[in-house]
């Protein structure tokens, strides 16, 4: 389940468990316009019909008869800067559409009118394949539309960025690694079995699979994970979460702070990481709390250390909103 295309240390903003909807499309006289922000992977079914054809996993508008091209409008359940996409075509071969373009706005519209910015040009398509495409743009935005030419099938659209909290009028402990404050994994030994993003994902894990994951380690060494915080702070509460991990959980835990300038020198070899939480021990299948951690001065990134191996649920860091960051 590694993901290696260039954008993976962005959360996928277009997911459905941040509150993103897809709110209208043109067409779906074939496949449901939902599911083209579906979490799970696409999937072809070789004998699945219904009452409009064949059952395509993502969004299929009907063959345009008449002049025009199809859409969609995506609102983000929480805003963010979009770094790239990826207009995934997945078993699409005969019904592909030959090209996409990607818009975006910021509203407080359900489905704006105005304010459309082109982020992606029109840009080629082939069909069952993947299409990363990068985004330079530093604004933030609520909305995408995504429009193919003339017709046709995506499986998925994935739009990968960084989510922007307001932490206005906000007083008291906030997690600073949960996603929808901004938090993000960045960098992981390994996730094998499960991704790096489920750690700060809202709620507890719903299975085993909805957690991070790592394969058995036959050699030396142990795993680990970065993850970069929402804002820099001192971390005071710390919740490591085994749901669900009974025989595969890790035997032993701990994690290291430092503030770094990017996520780029948030380096795992790097001489400035320093202990909040020296190495301690895992139970299965359990919320773990602690607050006696380390003095520390502020952090921007956390690196959690398991020994050797093994799978965590959820991982939540909690500071104060304009707490002490010296």
């Amino acid at each position: 389940m590694s993901q290696t295309h260039a954008f993976r240390h962005w959360v996928q903003l277009e997911q459905p468990r941040l509150g993103t909807r897809v709110l209208f499309a043109t067409d779906d006289f074939f496949a449901a316009k939902e599911r083209v922000i579906d979490s799970a992977p696409p999937v072809f079914i070789d004998d699945k019909y219904d009452d409009h054809g064949k059952w395509m996993d993502g969004w299929e508008s009907r063959r345009k008869r008449i002049e025009g091209h199809d859409h969609c409008i995506i609102r983000l359940g929480v805003p963010g800067v979009i770094h790239g996409f990826d207009i995934d075509t997945s078993h699409f071969t005969g019904n592909y559409p030959p090209q996409a373009s990607i818009e975006a706005c910021n509203s407080s519209e359900d489905i704006p009118e105005e304010g459309w910015v082109e982020l992606l040009g029109k840009t080629d398509l082939a069909g069952d394949s993947h299409h990363y495409l990068a985004v330079d743009d530093s604004r933030v935005w609520t909305h995408v539309r995504l429009h193919i030419y003339p017709d046709g099938g995506i499986a998925r659209l994935r739009i990968f960025g960084e989510v922007q909290a307001n932490f206005d009028g906000i007083e008291g402990f906030v997690d600073f690694a949960a996603v929808e404050n901004g938090g993000r994994a960045i960098e992981c030994s390994d996730e094998h079995y499960g991704s790096m993003h489920n750690l700060n994902a809202h709620g507890r894990g719903v299975n085993m699979g909805d957690g991070w994951e790592t394969a058995r380690r036959r050699g030396p060494g142990n795993d680990w994970v970065i993850v970069a915080l929402a804002q820099p702070g001192i971390i005071e509460r710390v919740e490591v979460d085994t749901a669900h991990f009974k025989g595969n959980y890790p035997d032993r835990v701990s994690l290291e702070g430092a503030l770094f300038d990017s996520d780029a020198s948030a380096n795992p070899n790097s001489g400035d990481w320093k202990t909040l939480l020296a190495e301690t021990k895992l139970k299965m299948d359990q919320q773990h709390y602690f607050e006696a951690l380390e003095a520390h001065s502020a952090v921007s990134h956390i690196r959690m250390s398991i020994y050797p191996d093994g799978g965590i649920s959820r991982l939540r860091l909690f500071g104060r909103v304009g707490g002490d960051s010296e």
